[in-house]
């Protein structure tokens, strides 16, 4: 069940544990729901994305990890290392991150019209864009990289060759 918050005109659910997200009580934000021509499309991700472990997770630590070696290479490049962050391997790079607790679940307008479930995370190697992970209909990690609140990196960076990349390299 979601509600509708007056002032922001989005939907949300109540606060509900989510074990990909290690266990943590999330409120799922539902954009574009009361518009949409199929609404069921967004209950379905999230009971997907609801029965995931944390091994989806684990699945896309390479990208996650190359997003952070990225990251990495460019401020060591810059000359500025004051965020520098030693992870010696994707196993670690979890370790650096800290889930987010508000999934934003929404269809892509322009794409192939699928619903993602996107996750905003903090980490220590990117304070400012932190890392934002998506779910296409919540069940595959299919893009890591900044929060650039875009679903796909085809989307963002308006490039169709990128489509089905997870982690695009700077």
């Amino acid at each position: 069940m979601v509600v509708e918050d007056g002032d922001l005109g989005w939907y949300y659910s109540a606060p509900i544990p989510v074990a990909v997200l290690g266990g943590t009580a999330c409120r799922f934000v539902l954009d574009g729901y009361d518009n949409d021509p199929v609404p069921e499309d967004f209950h379905a991700a999230i009971r997907t994305f609801r029965a995931l472990d944390r091994s989806a997770l684990g699945a896309a630590t390479s990208s996650i990890f190359a997003y952070y070696r990225d990251v990495m290479d460019e401020a060591r490049a810059d000359g500025g290392d004051q965020w520098y962050v030693e992870v010696d391997s994707p196993h670690e790079v979890l370790d650096h991150v800290r889930l987010g607790n508000e999934p934003t679940v929404s269809r892509d307008p322009y794409g192939d019209r699928h619903v993602y479930i996107s996750v905003e995370c903090e980490c220590d190697w990117e304070p400012e864009h932190g890392l934002q992970i998506v779910f296409r209909d919540g069940a595959t990690v299919t893009k890591v990289g900044p929060y650039d609140d875009h679903l796909t990196n085809s989307a963002a960076y308006g490039d169709d060759q990128l489509d089905g990349v997870v982690n695009r390299a700077h």
